[in-house]
């Protein structure tokens, strides 16, 4: 069976792979950019930033992880928008609102979302 153009075997993998990744940036209370977030990922190949596939990814990171109760994860994933701060892209503050998180102010949601993370990874 294939799960976005992967088999399903090797998504699960390359899941792994990004969410043990992010927990050592977290660890180190560090955040990372799209392009050096997917450097860690070995089993499947993503076609850069703008991959559909990769927004379901990280998705699915930051779902698995939020359920767990340690926040969601992709929030160290960063996007340099031209107006120059490091958010995440829609994407995360899309899925933060269907996982029921106050969207209203979303610098306050990314802060709280930051905060979280390293306090459960970074001791």
């Amino acid at each position: 069976m294939n799960k976005y153009g992967y088999p399903e075997q090797a998504w699960d993998a390359a899941i792994k792979e990004g969410t043990q990744a992010l927990i050592e940036y977290a660890k180190r209370r560090q955040m990372v950019t799209y392009s050096d977030f997917v450097r860690h990922i070995t089993t499947i190949r993503f076609e850069g930033p703008h991959d559909s596939r990769l927004a379901h990814f990280l998705g699915e990171i930051s779902r698995s992880e939020a359920e767990a109760g340690r926040g969601m994860l992709t929030v160290l994933v960063r996007v340099v928008h031209k107006s120059g701060d490091y958010q995440p892209g829609p994407g995360f503050f899309n899925l933060a609102k269907e996982l029921g998180y106050d969207t209203a102010d979303i610098e306050k949601l990314w802060v709280e979302q930051l905060k979280k993370v390293f306090a459960v990874w970074a001791k």
